[in-house]
């Protein structure tokens, strides 16, 4: 209300407010007694209309309105040092306790004796109900999570131990190398897993991420770490969780393969797995200075680990690229934004 409204008219016009509310509603006078009351706020808390007018608001129900800090915040609100904006408070009657939020308005006529506040009230005691089971809930399934993840990791241990115990006891050696690759595969997943599970946001940095599995595949298969690295160079990418387990299983299918392949008898040599990107264009590489030629490569009858990786590339709409590195074979997983690739210009020719 501004200074220039009639305090008679001003009256009226909130009177007519609280009249016309669908919303719970009081108007207060300077001594915080009720001058009206909407409708919605009678049947809200079971007031007899007749009996809320002309009542202290402290004094409604069994008192359980009083509350001293209610109290003092309507008062410093009349005084012009506070304002009360979404103000929550308990009220406990002899019913099951509401949660409440208030907010007030000062209504000021110019007048000292006219001032005047407008309080609106909002049950939300269903809603906080509704929250705190949606929190319990998260909580619970945040618990039931860990357990899972605790429990796949101890299984994929022990699937991993069996496998490496059958691999000593079998007389075949290729039965002995089928199961050293299960093995290896299941160590890795078993990393993915680690990985995933240590994200809290969502998302995985790649650098940290590449770097734990390859530690993890030479730790089980590079017998002598001074004749044989494995390196991992990366940039500060993150992705989310389904596009790192791809990413991870393409990294764990090439590495095996060129530790596998790439250094015949006491060979030695390098790995190296890269990853950079810009924008939403990315690639992958995983490259080693072996004895292998793209030739050798492309006669070879393709074999699990290659079908694997085109099936992961497929899903990642990337592209797979073999070429030789003189020496070696460098693998390369690309993806290019088709969307963004469009919107480039042709050259003229």
């Amino acid at each position: 209300m501004t200074r220039n409204t009639h305090p008679d008219v001003a009256h009226n016009l909130a009177l007519a407010i609280i009249a016309s509310s669908n919303a719970p509603a009081l108007l207060l006078g300077g001594d915080l007694n009720i001058i009206a009351a909407s409708a919605s706020f009678c049947r809200g808390f079971a007031f007899d209309p007749q009996d809320v007018a002309g009542r202290p608001l402290f004094e409604l129900g069994a008192g359980e309105w009083d509350v001293p800090q209610l109290r003092s915040l309507l008062r410093a609100t009349l005084a012009g040092h506070a304002k009360i904006q979404a103000y929550e408070m308990d009220l406990n009657g002899d019913a099951e306790p509401r949660r409440l939020v208030l907010n007030a308005q000062k209504l000021d006529y110019g007048d000292a004796e006219q001032v005047r506040l407008l309080l609106s009230v909002s049950d939300v005691t269903e809603a906080r109900i509704s929250e705190k089971l949606k929190d319990d809930l998260l909580r619970e399934k945040a618990i039931l999570l860990q357990e899972l993840q605790h429990r796949v990791a101890n299984s994929l241990q022990i699937i991993a131990s069996v496998l490496m115990q059958s691999a000593k006891q079998v007389q075949s050696e290729e039965t002995r190398t089928h199961l050293r690759d299960a093995h290896n595969r299941v160590m890795s997943i078993a990393t993915v897993q680690q990985q995933l599970a240590a994200s809290r946001l969502g998302e995985v940095e790649l650098r940290g991420y590449f770097t734990q599995l390859c530690e993890s595949l030479g730790a089980s298969m590079i017998h002598d770490h001074s004749q044989l690295s494995l390196d991992v160079s990366a940039d500060d990418s993150k992705v989310n969780a389904d596009i790192s387990v791809s990413l991870g299983l393409i990294v764990t299918e090439l590495v095996i393969n060129a530790l596998k392949h790439a250094f015949p008898g006491d060979r030695g040599g390098k790995i190296l797995v890269d990853y950079h990107s810009e924008g939403q264009d990315w690639k992958l590489s995983v490259s080693d200075d072996g004895v292998g030629t793209p030739e050798k490569l492309a006669a070879a009858k393709p074999g699990l680990g290659s079908s694997i990786v085109d099936a992961l590339a497929n899903q990642l709409k990337a592209t797979v690229q073999t070429e030789g590195s003189d020496p070696g074979i460098k693998i390369s997983i690309q993806h290019v934004d088709s969307a963004a690739a469009k919107t480039v210009p042709k050259s003229r020719e």
